[in-house]
């Protein structure tokens, strides 16, 4: 009886299951739809990409299509097709990087698989696999312990990688065929004609740089720190980095692109490393902050309310520095007399914030450790600042190198570089009294001669606001 309970619940179960079946197959599909949809619309070059791979493999196929050229390289076009499939990336950067280390490490181990076919073959038939045994341990063993090498390891592992597979092939399959430099030709022709057609449509076809993504997330990076100083008195804090294995790859694949839009032929892109690791650094001090905001420890009201003024000008004007960082390098111009302006009152905030605290030490013990988070937190905030100038000091070595546009920016009005405009010209003269227009003539008079200011100008190290001098005459 029981047994016959269980066959029926099984069975009710099994129903209900084909039941559902296709209103849960259609609830999948809809589901895998909006995550491809999604995954589209994030970066649209992404589609564009695979776009880019289905072309390169469609015109490698033709070395198999075209009956001449499947008669000139004949199976060892497959070479080219798997070419493009490995070499195939999405930035312009890592497609160069692959494609040449491929290129030229299928050259050097084919010439010198060649090569050790001819020296073992001079050994005589018993010493042949003898020698290529050695030759193949000895450059197989060295080519890889050279991938430890971190500069190596860095920019060129793919290749040391393609040059072991590339020589043992060729070195042991010498031994048992006599048509080796064939071979290798029709090879190395193949891989060659692969990877160039993966350079040429990556270059020339929709490009995406690394480089360019690079810069734009070093400048996002700023922005992020920026919004979170000033949302500090909302006790916001968000700390959402890119890490550092991902800015260093950019920075490697960046390295081995041409010259192209807004970056030259050799451009500094090591400088980013330099700025991305003091922007890290920063961040980090946002997590410090945010534990002891998020903490449940409350300092006295009077004390908050003495220190809370500089705490808040800190945060707001290193803020602004880092938005004007973050615009200098997103348009690549130079924005240094803003920058250290907001880091000057951030400066001059500190002070502000020393002498308060000086003023408002606790008298007891208890009162003491009740402030000792909210001094905490103003530190933080004075080692954030210090690493802001840190920053700006890295961006202004790295605006020089890059060449950066001189900008005065707009904000900044003429009485707050030092100087007053002057927009008029003309004469003054004094009204003497009396009737007699010989006697006005003939007495001392002034004449003041104002010149309009001239355009304002910006040099590297200073700003130079210049008006022509006026002239004072005394007739």
């Amino acid at each position: 009886m029981e047994m016959d309970l269980n066959s029926q619940v099984k069975k009710a179960g099994f129903l209900q299951r084909l039941k559902d079946f296709p209103s849960n197959l259609k609830d999948d599909v809809t589901k895998r739809i909006k995550n491809v949809h999604k995954l589209g619309k994030d970066d649209p070059r992404r589609i564009i990409h695979s776009i880019k791979v289905g072309l390169s493999l469609t015109l490698v196929s033709m070395l198999y299509y075209v009956k001449p050229l499947y008669n000139s390289f004949g199976v060892s076009g497959m070479w080219a097709i798997l070419t493009v499939v490995v070499v195939s990336e999405f930035t312009v950067g890592a497609t160069l990087s692959k494609g040449l280390n491929r290129g030229f490490a299928t050259l050097i181990a084919g010439a010198l698989g060649v090569g050790a076919v001819h020296l073992a073959r001079l050994c005589g038939h018993k010493g042949e696999p003898i020698v290529l045994g050695i030759l193949v341990f000895s450059l197989g063993a060295a080519a890889t312990f050279s991938r430890f090498f971190p500069r190596i390891k860095q920019r060129y592992d793919y290749g040391a990688l393609i040059f072991i597979l590339t020589f043992s092939m060729v070195a042991v399959s010498g031994y048992r065929t006599d048509e080796i430099l064939v071979i290798a030709y029709q090879r190395l022709s193949t891989i060659l004609i692969g990877g160039t057609i993966c350079i040429l449509v990556s270059i020339f076809a929709f490009p995406v740089w690394a480089g360019e993504d690079l810069h734009n997330m070093i400048a996002n990076n700023i922005i992020k720190l920026a919004n979170s100083l000033e949302g500090f008195e909302c006790e916001y804090f968000p700390s959402s980095e890119k890490t550092s294995k991902e800015t260093n790859s950019c920075a490697n694949l960046a390295r081995w692109e041409p010259g192209h839009g807004r970056f030259r032929l050799r451009y500094p892109w090591t400088k980013y490393l330099k700025i991305a690791g003091l922007v890290r650094q920063c961040a980090f001090h946002f997590e410090i902050l945010n534990g002891y905001v998020l903490s449940d420890a409350k300092a006295p009201q009077d004390f908050i309310s003495k220190i809370q003024e500089p705490c808040s000008i800190m945060s707001k004007e290193a803020g602004e520095a880092l938005k004007a960082i973050a615009k200098s390098i997103k348009t690549m111009s130079r924005y240094n007399v803003c920058v250290n302006t907001h880091i000057k009152n951030s400066r001059n905030a500190i002070e502000n914030l020393r002498l308060a605290l000086k003023i408002s030490f606790p008298e007891t013990e208890k009162d003491l450790f009740e402030i000792i988070p909210v001094v905490t937190i103003a530190s933080t905030l004075i080692d954030i600042v210090n690493y802001v100038e840190k920053i700006s000091e890295a961006v202004e070595e790295f605006s020089v190198l890059a060449h950066f546009k001189e900008t005065l920016d707009p904000k900044l009005t003429v009485p707050e570089l030092g100087q007053h405009q002057l927009l008029h010209k003309g004469t003054v003269k004094p009204v003497l009294e009396g009737d007699k227009e010989e006697e006005y003539n003939n007495s001392p008079h002034v004449v003041v001669a104002v010149h309009d200011e001239q355009t304002p100008t910006v040099n590297e190290k200073n700003v130079s606001l210049g008006a022509e001098k006026t002239t004072v005459v005394v007739v």
